[in-house]
C-alpha cells in the first residue's frame, strides 16, 4: 500500500516527563527510540507499548544512530560521549563508551553496510569509527562552522557533512579525501546587529532513483533571535551540484526544517517546527510549495520514517511523541 500525505493522521501517542528532543526507529520496526531534555534515552516497543528508560550521559542526547542489523544503538551526547547499547535488553548496559570529540556531538551516521560510524559536531571535525569495537579509522577536518549533519551515500562509497555556513562536503570513504562541495549558503545568515550566525544544513537526505540530494533548514531569517525565518529545503541533482528547486511553505513564517526524509514513492517530507508550531510537509519533485501540510499539535523538533514508509515518528516539546500514518484509518473495532 502506497503513502498518501493525504490521509496523514496520528495514529499513536506515547508520553514522556520531559521535552524530547530526536528519534529513531530500529530497522526492523519493533522500536522506537527517543531522547529528553532531562538527560534520558527512551526505547518503546511499538508491539506492546511498554517504555524503558535510562540515563547514561552527563548532558542532553541529540543524536542517535542504529546499526543495519538492529542489533546495537549508538547515543552522541553533548558531552562528548559516544555510547554503545544492545537495542533490545531488558535493562540496557553500555557495552563501549567513547570520547569522541571537544565539544557537542551533533550528528551520527552509520554506514549502509554496518561497518562504519561517522560523526561530526562543535569541533568541526568528521571522524569514522568501525561499529564494531569504536576504534578510531580516520579524522576528516575542513569545516569553518558547526557540523549539525551527517549522510552517508547509498553506495557507502561517499559520505556527505553539512554544517552551519550551509557548506555541504562529500568525502571518499575509503580514503578521507575530499571529493566536492555543494553550496547551500541559501541556509545560512549572519546577522550583524544581533552578533548571531544563523542557519545552516539541519538534515539531509538523499533521495531514491534520480539521485537527489535534499538539505532542509531555514531561510528569510530578518530576525533570528525573534525567531522569525521560514523552512526550506533546497534540492540538488547528485551529478551536475544544480539546485534543481528550492522547496518552500505556504505560510509558515515561525519555522525551521530540522529532518528531511524521503518515502519510498520519492515523496520528500520535511519536518518543520518552531514559533508556528510542528508541520509535516510533503512535496513532490516540481513542487515549489507543499502538495500538502499537515498540521501536529506542538512544535516538533525531529522526525523518523518507519521501514514500512506508512509512519512519520516526531518528537515535541510538550513532551509528546506521535506517530502519524499515512493511509486511511483503521475502522474501530
Amino acid at each position: 500500500m502506497p503513502a498518501d500525505p493525504k490521509l496523514a493522521h496520528v495514529a499513536r501517542e506515547f508520553v514522556h516527563g520531559a521535552p524530547l528532543i530526536t528519534c529513531r526507529f530500529d530497522p526492523k520496526g519493533r522500536y522506537l527510540f527517543a531522547t529528553g531534555e532531562d538527560r534520558a534515552v527512551i526505547r518503546w516497543d511499538l508491539a506492546s507499548g511498554a517504555k524503558t528508560e535510562w540515563k547514561p550521559h552527563d548532558s542532553w542526547v541529540r543524536a542517535l544512530a542504529i546499526s543495519p542489523d538492529g542489533q546495537f544503538l549508538i547515543t552522541a551526547g553533548c558531552d562528548d560521549m559516544l555510547m554503545w547499547w544492545p537495542v533490545a535488553a531488558e535493562k540496557p548496559q553500555a557495552t563501549r563508551s567513547v570520547k569522541a570529540h571537544n565539544g557537542w556531538i551533533r550528528a551520527v551516521a552509520v554506514s549502509p553496510d554496518g561497518q562504519l560510524l561517522a560523526t561530526g559536531g562543535n569541533d568541526r571535525i568528521v571522524k569514522l569509527w568501525k561499529l564494531a569495537d569504536g576504534s578510531p579509522v580516520r579524522e576528516m577536518p575542513g569545516h569553518e562552522k558547526d557540523i549539525y549533519s551527517l549522510q552517508f551515500h547509498p553506495s557507502g562509497k561517499d559520505l556527505l557533512s553539512a554544517d552551519l555556513k550551509g557548506t555541504v562536503h562529500q568525502w571518499e570513504v575509503a580514503t578521507g579525501k575530499k571529493v566536492r562541495s555543494f553550496d547551500a549558503k541559501d541556509l545560512y545568515s549572519y546577522n550583524g546587529g544581533q552578533g548571531v550566525d544563523f542557519g545552516g544544513v539541519r538534515s539531509m537526505a538523499i533521495g531514491p532513483g534520480k539521485g537527489h540530494l535534499a538539505c532542509g533548514g531555514l531561510y528569510q531569517a530578518s530576525n533570528p533571535l525573534g525567531a522569525v525565518h521560514e523552512p526550506i529545503v533546497l534540492r540538488f541533482d547528485w551529478e551536475t551540484q544544480k539546485v534543481l528547486k528550492k522547496h518552500v511553505s505556504a505560510d509558515i513564517k515561525n519555522g525551521v526544517v530540522w529532518r528531511t526524509v524521503f518515502l519510498p514513492e520519492g515523496v520528500l517530507v520535511g519536518c518543520s517546527g518552531g514559533g508556528a508550531g510542528g508541520v509535516l510537509l510533503f512535496w513532490g519533485e516540481n513542487d515549489e510549495k507543499p502538495a500538502h501540510q499537515f498540521k501536529l499539535p506542538d512544535t516538533a523538533r525531529e522526525m523518523d520514517l518507519h521501514p514500512d514508509g506508512l509512519q512519520l515518528a516526531t518528537v515535541h516539546y510538550n513532551k509528546k511523541l506521535l506517530i502519524t500514518r499515512l493511509t486511511a484509518k483503521e475502522a474501530k473495532k
